[in-house]
């Protein structure tokens, strides 16, 4: 997107250049890349960052309210609400697909949102390894409010582990090493001292929570929290000590309750002119737009867009019997902005921020790039082509 510095990486661009940098995501972390990585980072220019954070922090505006929690309390399915929930979530994730505007100006629009971890600690790990491999300009940052990466593990430091030993901290997952996020959980470990534990190992004892450790029960006294509770839903014969719901002396690092609170839920909360038009279906009364061609549909409570219809038919809107668990959304036209050696692919950025418990507002810390050729950015919708999948943003300063 920012041509020069897009120009210097493709004229040192070569296929030697991107497997030596996935030779060395093997070396560091044996067999647990198991997603593409993109051929290229993005190069954001400053107009479009600016946007970017202007548009974030416009929502955050509204999730710092103090009735944010009373208009999203719906949101948290009774069965899955879990005790001793914070003031704010731990981290936000904020997806936005980038386009043009009328005036032929890059800007972002909203895609999705979540109060839930992203890859925080692989990212700047892929940033550092782009830094390294290619000709990233000097005028360019992946991190924002830290100069350094040793400065970046420490912001993450101070969040997830906090005045703990690491060995009581875990990151909490099901079958961690089977998630095709597996290799975040190995950067964290070697970043943080904390260990992906899953769900079924965890032990309890009264209220208190622990796991083994080489032949030791240490306790859980924080939790980073990695797992989606109702992904557990895929998996009915799973037997643990512990029910997620049940009252336990541990601090949540990224309460489950805010992955719903912060969701599909929210967008339809935001009037901005970085949101396309978002209501809830139950909102119609039946009454559907004229062009359904120009929206798509999305339950609430789905991850990972399972259950996303592109092309709506009215007959299906009419047959859903619960209206209120899934929004109608315009969509976006995806411009083609990053040159790639065969034309132009699309991009979508996510913006990451940390949110400590004693901070009035979220901090920004980094975000990633997913580059795709297909109809929608997901994996399966870009499978055989190059020049796609999850990469690092630069920015301009």
């Amino acid at each position: 997107m920012q041509q020069a510095a897009r120009r210097t990486y493709n004229e040192a661009f070569s296929e030697d250049l991107y497997q030596n940098l996935l030779a060395s995501i093997e070396k560091d972390f044996p067999g647990e890349l198991d997603f593409r990585v993109a051929e290229s980072p993005v190069f954001v220019p400053l107009s479009l960052k600016k946007k970017l954070i202007e548009a974030c922090e416009s929502f955050i505006d509204i999730m710092a309210s103090d009735d944010f929690k009373n208009n999203t309390d719906r949101a948290i399915p009774p069965a899955q609400r879990v005790p001793n929930e914070n003031q704010h979530p731990s981290f936000l994730a904020i997806d936005f697909a980038i386009c043009k505007n009328d005036q032929d100006e890059l800007e972002p629009q909203l895609i999705e949102l979540q109060g839930f971890p992203s890859l925080m600690a692989y990212q700047a790990y892929l940033s550092e390894l782009f830094k390294f491999h290619a000709p990233i300009p000097e005028s360019f940052n992946y991190a924002f409010g830290v100069s350094t990466y040793e400065e970046y593990m420490e912001s993450l430091r101070e969040l997830i582990v906090g005045n703990e030993a690491p060995e009581n901290v875990i990151l909490l997952e099901i079958y961690p090493e089977q998630q095709k996020t597996r290799v975040d959980f190995a950067v964290t470990e070697r970043m943080l001292g904390v260990k992906a534990v899953c769900y079924t190992e965890l032990i309890k004892e009264g209220r208190k929570l622990f796991y083994e450790k080489d032949g030791k029960k240490i306790q859980v006294r924080r939790i980073y929290n990695r797992l989606i509770f109702d992904d557990l839903t895929n998996f009915p014969n799973l037997k643990s000590d512990y029910v997620f719901t049940d009252d336990v002396d541990v601090t949540w690092v990224g309460h489950p309750n805010w992955f719903f609170r912060i969701s599909k839920y929210t967008l339809p909360l935001f009037r901005s002119p970085y949101v396309p038009e978002t209501k809830f279906l139950s909102d119609y009364q039946g009454n559907f737009p004229d062009d359904l061609d120009n929206y798509v549909l999305k339950p609430l409570f789905s991850f990972a867009g399972t259950g996303v219809q592109l092309h709506v038919k009215r007959d299906e809107l009419v047959g859903i019997t619960d209206p209120e668990n899934y929004i109608l959304q315009k969509k976006v036209n995806y411009e083609p902005v990053v040159q790639a050696p065969d034309g132009l692919v699309k991009c979508e950025i996510r913006m990451l921020y940390i949110w400590p418990d004693d901070a009035k507002r979220p901090q920004l810390l980094t975000s990633l790039s997913r580059l795709s050729r297909g109809e929608m950015i997901g994996v399966r919708f870009n499978k055989d082509f190059t020049w796609v999948g999850g990469s690092a943003a630069f920015y301009e300063n």
